[in-house]
């Protein structure tokens, strides 16, 4: 891997007990009960740089930062907080579509282009399975649980191939799977989804725990208590403000990992 550890952690080793501290210690409880078309990215450097820290960004509308007015997502708001903990040239390429299912995510890592970018990457981050989950909303409006069990099982399936097509594709990259939260549990029927949205994470977190370096971030959490406060007005994809603790918790468990390796 191209990042040089031991000079990343002397630079980093304050900010990332702060910052450890509050993302780490939510993603282990969390883990327990349940393992997130726009313009690209704006001042990030496009240039093939042998130095440059390299990102690669896949999956649906909420890698894509659908819901944020300034275009960022969690996506931007991480490449910002990366920026103020190393001077290391930081390269990011979000590939990321909106409306993404994981079966057509499987389809897309097949692509020449997506492979050259993924042999590349340092750091890959990735959001899938809302859209298979939740449908634009059907899966609420004609709940069955057989169905949703049905829809999990093709979708865990897809998942288990886009882990091992990137890390074929990629040894070495430490690869953030960012799991769901639960934009409607608000609605009359908010514990049986959250129930539903808890489980689909564990089993997603049960498949990435299979492979080297794949984690699972927690997002349920950052949602649970102030869902209306972090929601964009479709009262779906988050807000400014709901990407920016997305953002800042990769962050600190893209610091966190680089530690792991001291």
């Amino acid at each position: 891997m191209k990042i040089n550890s031991v000079k990343i952690i002397a630079i980093l080793s304050v900010l990332a007990s702060i910052l450890w501290g509050y993302g780490l210690v939510a993603m282990v409880q969390d883990q327990f009960f349940h393992p997130a078309a726009s313009a690209p990215l704006k001042n990030v450097a496009k240039t093939k740089n042998d130095h440059a820290l390299h990102l690669v960004a896949l999956g649906d509308s909420l890698t894509r930062g659908t819901g944020d007015e300034t275009g960022k997502g969690y996506v931007g708001y991480l490449v910002d907080d990366l920026r103020t903990k190393t001077k290391q040239p930081l390269q990011v390429t979000n590939l990321a579509v909106k409306g993404l299912r994981s079966k057509e995510l499987v389809e897309q890592l097949k692509q020449p282009e997506i492979q050259r970018q993924l042999k590349q990457a340092d750091l890959v981050c990735l959001t899938i399975g809302g859209n298979d989950l939740f449908q634009g909303g059907e899966s609420l409006r004609n709940f069955s649980p057989q169905r949703i069990k049905q829809t999990e099982h093709a979708y865990l399936q897809n998942l288990e191939t886009i882990f091992r097509t990137i890390r074929t594709a990629n040894s070495q990259a430490i690869v953030f799977y960012i799991s769901l939260y639960n934009p409607f549990q608000q609605l009359n029927n908010g514990q049986i989804t959250s129930k539903i949205v808890r489980q689909w994470n564990y089993d997603s977190a049960e498949v990435a725990a299979r492979y080297p370096n794949i984690i699972a971030v927690p997002t349920y959490d950052l949602f649970e208590l102030h869902t209306n406060e972090y929601l964009y007005s479709d009262q779906f994809h988050p807000n400014k403000e709901g990407y920016k603790l997305i953002g800042e918790r990769v962050s600190a468990l893209i610091t966190f990992a680089k530690g792991e390796g001291k």
